[in-house]
């Protein structure tokens, strides 16, 4: 992969051409102009020029090809020669990888700008046709919202930048059981109000900038006796309260608690029986690796926790793609961990990396998930699949969406944990499309465990006490999320 990149990037190299992007920046009322790299159909944006033009922080490190860009409250990670940022640890992909040229990063402006656009900066346009940026940094008033469950009911904090006129603030529920706040004259924070964790009665959070107000709305998952709301001034606060049957709420937070405390777990040894996975020079098998340490993190499990542990297989056998979620489902898992190991043509390459799943691809998540789909050429009936149907895809979408950000607290601390035991590169977090992960109703992971292609990996991956290290950092991550899961549902 890397060989790849080298020849992409010379070749790119010499084909590209040099231009300005006019910047038209209203919250300082200054212009700019950013450098670009043309490309046959892509342009490229000057990272250091793109500082200067936002008002914004750089803290960079040349040597390891990382920067992080500090914008408007967020903190973005670029890595060059990947398609990858991530802001504030959720990782969004770009069209293309992430171009360095004399010095300097060079990211694919459309798409880039496209999800600061929507996660960072709602006032930017990016017209390529004009190659002009308008962006107008918006100053938010109503920046983020607290969820406190209490025995008779739920309390709403919502943070706000300024107190407001009562008069421009109303709310009601109506008879589907949304409850909506609506503050004239306040700019709403959509992006971090609709990842707020939700506890207590509520089940969703949804906020929406209509015009000149910003609009709330709370899905109850029960109904309320009485609400209210009322401002604070230090610090200021809009709170809500939503007052419940003491005896309906205590039976409600125990059945959720119940529901999502994490009491099984479902191990995932991936190929198998006919389909060896990938192979090393040596003869090293991938289906016998990931067995073994799969079923060493499941000794850990048993041993040392009271979580129940479902295996999709604890021995030499195939398993179809599709029958390993539907044994998760069916076992009611709360968490799917399927465990692989890597290859690539290039034997140099070395690592461990977590996947989540996901429909938009890099290129080198596309070679990856194609290998581990491959088990599909093993098995007596393909028509389940069909290039994951846009139906399936739809829907496998909708599934990963409602556990997203717990996969990715999971991948998160599986990388910090496997960094901790392994000194192979740490390859990140990462996102493909898996059939594995596709239908999975539960927070679910991927693990590429090392690179048997790589001679080194492929002789460490042979060792038992090597994989009993892998294993130990899987079961570590396991405990940690867990204990942040518990501590969630301990809250009141």
């Amino acid at each position: 992969m890397i060989i790849k990149r080298i020849i992409y990037a010379s070749i790119f190299f010499s084909n590209i051409l040099f231009a300005d992007i006019k910047v038209i920046n209203k919250s300082t009322s200054k212009d700019f102009l950013i450098k670009t790299l043309k490309g046959e159909k892509i342009i490229y944006v000057s990272t250091r020029d793109l500082v200067s033009a936002l008002s914004s922080r750089l803290y960079e490190n040349l040597e390891r090809k990382k920067l992080v860009l500090y914008v408007s409250g967020k903190r973005i990670k670029i890595s060059a020669g990947t398609s990858f940022l991530i802001i504030d640890d959720v990782p969004y992909q770009m069209v293309d990888i992430v171009q360095e040229y004399k010095g300097d990063f060079y990211l694919p402006a459309e798409s880039f700008f496209e999800i600061l656009r929507k996660t960072t900066i709602p006032g930017l346009f990016f017209d390529s046709r004009k190659e002009v940026l308008d962006i107008d940094i918006v100053r938010y008033s109503v920046k983020s919202l607290k969820i406190e469950q209490k025995t008779n009911g739920t309390i709403v904090r919502i943070n706000t930048q300024k107190s407001f006129s009562d008069r421009d603030i109303s709310s009601f529920i109506n008879k589907h059981g949304w409850f909506y706040l609506t503050i004239v004259g306040g700019v709403v924070d959509t992006s971090t109000l609709n990842k707020t964790i939700t506890r207590g009665i509520i089940h969703r959070v949804e906020s929406d900038q209509i015009n000149e107000t910003a609009q709330i709305a709370l899905k109850l998952r029960s109904e309320v006796i009485s609400h209210e709301w009322y401002q604070n001034h230090d610090p200021n606060e809009i709170v809500i309260t939503l007052r419940t049957a003491l005896d309906s709420n205590k039976k409600r937070i125990k059945k959720a608690k119940d529901r999502w405390r994490l009491d099984t777990i479902v191990l995932d040894a991936g190929h198998g029986g006919k389909d060896p996975g990938t192979s090393g020079k040596y003869g090293t098998k991938e289906k016998d690796v990931v067995l073994d340490i799969t079923k060493r993190v499941g000794r850990l499990l048993e041993k040392n926790t009271g979580i129940k542990v479902v295996y999709t297989r604890t021995e030499d056998i195939f398993i179809p793609l599709w029958k390993r979620t539907k044994i998760a489902n069916e076992a009611g898992g709360k968490l799917f961990v399927s465990i692989h190991i890597n290859s690539n043509p290039n034997r140099k390459i070395k690592g461990f990396e977590t996947y989540l799943y996901s429909s938009a691809y890099s290129d080198e998540a596309i070679e990856v998930a194609s290998r581990e789909n491959s088990v599909i050429e093993f098995e007596e009936k393909k028509v389940n699949y069909e290039e994951l149907s846009m139906e399936r895809k739809i829907t496998a979408t909708m599934a990963s969406s409602m556990f997203l950000k717990e996969s990715e607290v999971l991948a998160a601390i599986i990388q910090e944990e496997l960094d901790k035991k392994l000194t192979i590169p740490n390859r990140g977090v990462k996102q493909a499309g898996f059939y594995v992960l596709s239908g999975a109703s539960m927070p679910c992971v991927l693990i590429e465990g090392g690179f048997v292609s790589n001679p080194t990996e492929e002789k460490n991956l042979k060792s038992p006490s090597y994989r009993k290290k892998i294993a130990d950092g899987i079961y570590n991550a396991i405990i940690k999320f867990k204990s942040s899961r518990d501590k969630l549902l301990s809250e009141e």
